[in-house]
């Protein structure tokens, strides 16, 4: 694909799947997605892949007074990352990374409880775990998200975004054992930049995305157990 723009993360989520196919149909296979931006990417790689979804929530810890600015991310089990150079070259003090720390962390439980309900963790143990964000900027988000999956005992970890800056994806290969990027512009001037529409989703869409994926899969399920009945 050549640098232009997607329409949007629907129609990013279905030119990734194509990259993705060697995936479609195993049962071995999970995807992951980072909420709330990568949930309608992740709705169609799962789609496409016929395999199922979930979500894996990671906060950026961002800079006091700039919070689009990336220290460090947090993600789901406990896992931090920082980045101790941006914070000795901003002259931050533990005490500052701690407050935002604990601010985020308030927001991941609340975002996990709402997301997950009482659906338990999926066990993620042995399996291809494909991790989706609708892009990678700074990749802290990204590489919290992988060392948290990791922890889980995977087969394999699979990153996939539309669009992310080379320089990052680069420094992410020490972590994923693939990744798969569409764009990867020099020049990246934020992630949306890369879509004509890069409206923010709220809570409750994100909802709906996971209830329509778990509608799909047992639509899957009965149809392939309908036709075993069916050879019998």
């Amino acid at each position: 694909m050549n640098m232009r723009r997607f329409r949007d993360r629907s129609q990013a989520g279905r030119l990734l799947a194509q990259r993705l196919q060697r995936y479609a149909g195993r049962n071995d296979v999970i995807v992951l997605a980072l909420p709330r931006g990568g949930v309608p990417v992740a709705y169609q790689v799962a789609s496409a892949l016929k395999a199922p979804l979930d979500v894996f929530v990671v906060r950026k810890l961002g800079v006091p007074g700039e919070e689009e600015l990336a220290m460090g991310a947090i993600a789901s089990g406990g896992v931090r990352v920082l980045s101790h150079e941006l914070i000795a070259e901003l002259g931050l003090t533990d005490e500052d990374v701690e407050r935002v720390t604990q601010r985020e962390l308030a927001e991941l439980q609340r975002r996990e409880r709402v997301f997950r309900g009482a659906r338990p963790f999926p066990n993620l143990a042995g399996r291809v775990v494909i991790l989706v964000d609708d892009g990678i900027a700074t990749g802290a988000t990204m590489r919290a998200a992988i060392r948290a999956v990791r922890a889980h005992q995977p087969a394999w970890v699979s990153v996939a975004a539309p669009v992310g800056a080379p320089q990052t994806l680069e420094a992410l290969q020490d972590e994923a054992d693939e990744i798969v990027c569409l764009l990867t512009p020099e020049l990246l001037m934020g992630i949306g930049a890369w879509y004509q529409d890069f409206g923010q989703l709220s809570d409750d869409e994100v909802i709906a995305y996971l209830q329509r994926a778990g509608a799909d899969a047992h639509a899957v399920s009965a149809d392939g157990q309908a036709r075993t009945a069916a050879l019998h």
